[in-house]
């Protein structure tokens, strides 16, 4: 049935090329603009994307569309050089890897304000609603030098929605096979010509606990979550911008044992991992009324959560406060930007990790000047100094120079330093689940990096309207202090310290855009990766780090029939995994693995939209190739292992592989394929 279906796509796709000699130029005009988008985040301006020394990846809620998801955590499986990783087979908690670097080393911002940070990015990804987003713009390397901690890796900024744009009304639902259900809506409202407001609303839920692999886990958490979204666009004189956006975000998930309910919750009777998150968010940017260009920036938000991991109970509450000035000034050949920055963070959990509250406060000024140096040429110069009152003072510069051969033929080489500030029990969740014990041997220091980014891009258009684009970067990356989470010295600990030694990623990826004048169009990518810790003069991989992958999504319209069709999917070459002995007999390297998907969507008046398809159309999950995924699922409580005196598991009978409970091992999605459908409604 499966095989009867995909051949009727085909058909279909075959005979309707065929059919058309030519279709309207128009979809080579809708969709060839992007090369001169306007973008923000490589240098914290309106630049056009051509103009910018600074590379930036930009992915429309178009582009979301062609694989719907109902958070951002799943929608970047198809960005090239991006991994959502999960780090736990129970309560699916992930974080997001770009060019091979752990989740920690990303920075994810909203309206380009640092609000998933640490404690919010183990849930917060997955509480990002798709309906609120307008575009993501990525910058692969360094940002420290204008993002400051945690931009060390790469910055994804999520821009969300002009309330001025907006449709007066929207409304997305869809559904699987699964049983999963996901609702978006938007409104939109004038208020008396002194205001525009959107508000948005997001629900899921999915209730239904599904065991294929029959270890008497459920293979996807369960969960239920709402998110409510108001943004404000005040209207000025002069055109002077004010913004003002609310989010509040509330969620109850759950995996364990199939028969676990509430009523067991932080009891050692059935295991289960259940996790309350609720987060309030507020971001405001505001434009000074001077004649300069000083503008006015801020966040606060607020994350609470309470959890049992099994009777292992955690409590955390996080806040940031962050307030930004930044002055824009062009003074001939010499575009400057110079900015201040306060960011305020409150931490505190109940593990003995947290003897007391952490109270965080770092101080930050900075600068940037671009220098067009001629007509084809210019230099972008920046720094920053950072003042933390934990570690004192942190500097951190960067340069990048462009050279712009055409509008569609460009060089850029970006050359900077980050450093990252290391909040342990908010970024490795493995420290919370499982038995495995947490040893920190030292304080820890901010990590530094040095990366340097080599990015071409070259724009064809042809004269019957098509057009093929080609975006290849290389990268370096040189880590010193780094910490990296030591699975290997004894399989019943988490070590963590400061690596004796450098670390060192380094690859190249490339991007292709075709859009051809029938219908036609692919966005193409792939990247290879090596990355390296040198540890007292031994080298290894660390874990959880693919050798490479490749990602497209490809669309085909009939623009006569008003149908349109997706095929989008990723594809991911070896990673190192953790084992718990040298007995273990799960695999210690992945294979190679795959997800794809395809949907059809018919769109009506522009108006309706009715979309379905089949994810995951492999069926691929990782305990295909394993005995099991979670070690010990019948003894979660490790009821029934033996230990030696130096606290190492003992293989016996009844454990003849010395393990103990643990559900780390996950490298990829455990959802096999599955089918949705969904309907959407504009009125614009």
């Amino acid at each position: 049935m499966k095989l009867y279906i995909v051949k009727k796509i085909f058909l279909l796709f075959f005979f309707s090329v065929l059919s058309q000699a030519q279709i309207k130029d128009t979809i080579a005009k809708n969709t060839d603009k992007d090369i001169d988008e306007i973008v923000i985040t490589g240098t914290l301006k309106a630049v056009s994307r051509l103009e910018t020394p600074v590379p930036v990846e930009i992915y429309t809620s178009t582009f979301l569309k062609k694989n719907p998801t109902s958070n951002i955590f799943e929608a970047l499986q198809n960005v090239n050089g991006v991994r959502p990783q999960l780090n736990c087979n129970i309560c699916n908690t992930g974080d997001i890897h770009i060019n091979g670097l752990e989740g920690p080393y990303t920075m994810v911002t909203i309206d380009g304000m640092p609000i998933v940070s640490s404690l919010s990015t183990v849930y917060g990804l997955s509480g990002i609603p798709n309906s609120l987003i307008d575009r993501i713009e990525i910058v692969k390397g360094p940002a420290s030098s204008l993002y400051g901690s945690e931009a060390v890796g790469g910055l994804i900024n999520i821009i969300t929605k002009n309330a001025t744009q907006a449709p007066i009304f929207s409304a997305d639902f869809f559904t699987t096979s699964w049983l999963e259900n996901n609702l978006d809506l938007g409104f939109k409202k004038n208020i008396k010509n002194k205001a525009n407001t959107l508000i948005g609303l997001n629900y899921y839920n999915y209730n239904s606990p599904i065991d294929n692999n029959n270890d008497n886990f459920t293979d996807v958490t369960l969960q239920e979550r709402i998110s409510i979204f108001n943004k404000w666009n005040f209207i000025r004189k002069n055109d002077k911008l004010f913004t003002l956006a609310g989010r509040f975000f509330y969620e109850d998930r759950w995996g364990g044992e199939m028969n676990w309910n509430k009523s067991y919750r932080g009891t050692n009777k059935v295991y289960g991992e259940s996790i309350y998150t609720s987060r309030q968010e507020l971001i405001g940017k505001y434009q000074l009324p001077v004649s300069e260009k000083i503008y006015f920036s801020f966040s606060a938000t607020n994350h609470n959560q309470d959890s049992y991991y099994g009777t292992t109970k955690y409590l955390a509450q996080q806040q940031i406060g962050f307030g930004q000035l930044t002055w824009d000034k062009k003074i001939g050949n010499h575009d400057f930007l110079l900015g201040s920055a306060y960011r305020y963070q409150f931490y505190n959990d109940n593990t003995t990790a947290t003897v007391a509250p952490e109270r965080t406060n770092i101080y930050s000024i900075f600068g940037q000047d671009e220098i067009k140096l001629a007509k084809m040429h210019s230099v972008l110069l920046g720094s920053r100094l950072d003042y933390n009152n934990n570690h004192g003072y942190i500097y951190t510069p960067r340069i990048a120079y462009k050279w712009k051969f055409t509008d569609s033929d460009i060089f850029r080489i970006n050359a900077g330093t980050g450093f990252r500030v290391v909040n342990l029990f908010t970024e490795e969740h493995a420290a919370l689940t499982g038995s495995r014990e947490v040893i920190v041997e030292e304080d820890l220091k901010p990590e530094k990096s040095f990366n340097v980014n080599v990015n071409y891009l070259k724009k064809m258009r042809f004269e019957n309207t098509s057009s093929l684009g080609f975006d290849i970067s290389a990268w370096y990356t040189h880590f010193s202090n780094q910490i990296i989470p030591d699975y290997d010295t004894n399989p019943n600990q988490i070590i963590y310290k400061n690596l004796n030694g450098f670390a060192v990623t380094k690859g190249i990826s490339m991007n292709i855009d075709y859009m051809s004048n029938f219908g036609l169009k692919a966005i193409l990518g792939a990247s290879i990766l090596e990355s390296e810790n040198t540890k007292d003069g031994v080298t290894s991989t660390p874990i959880l780090t693919e050798k490479y992958s490749a990602n497209w999504a490809i669309t085909y319209e009939i623009l006569e029939w008003n149908l349109s069709f997706d095929y989008t999917g990723n594809l991911y070459g070896p990673m190192r995994l953790p084992l718990l002995s040298s007995l273990d007999p799960r695999a210690g390297t992945s294979p190679v693995w795959s997800i794809q998907n395809i949907q059809a969507t018919y769109k009506w008046n522009n108006t309706f939209e009715i979309y379905g398809g089949i994810k995951n159309l492999l069926n691929w999950t990782p305990n295909k190739k394993n005995a099991f995924l979670i070690a010990r699922p019948n003894d979660p409580f490790d009821e029934n292992v033996q230990f030696d005196g130096n606290g190492n598991v003992i293989a016996t009978p009844e454990n003849p592989y010395a393990l103990t409970f643990d559900p780390a091992y996950v490298y990829a999605p455990n959802q096999g394929i599955r089918g949705f459908l969904g309907l959407r409604y504009y009125l614009k």
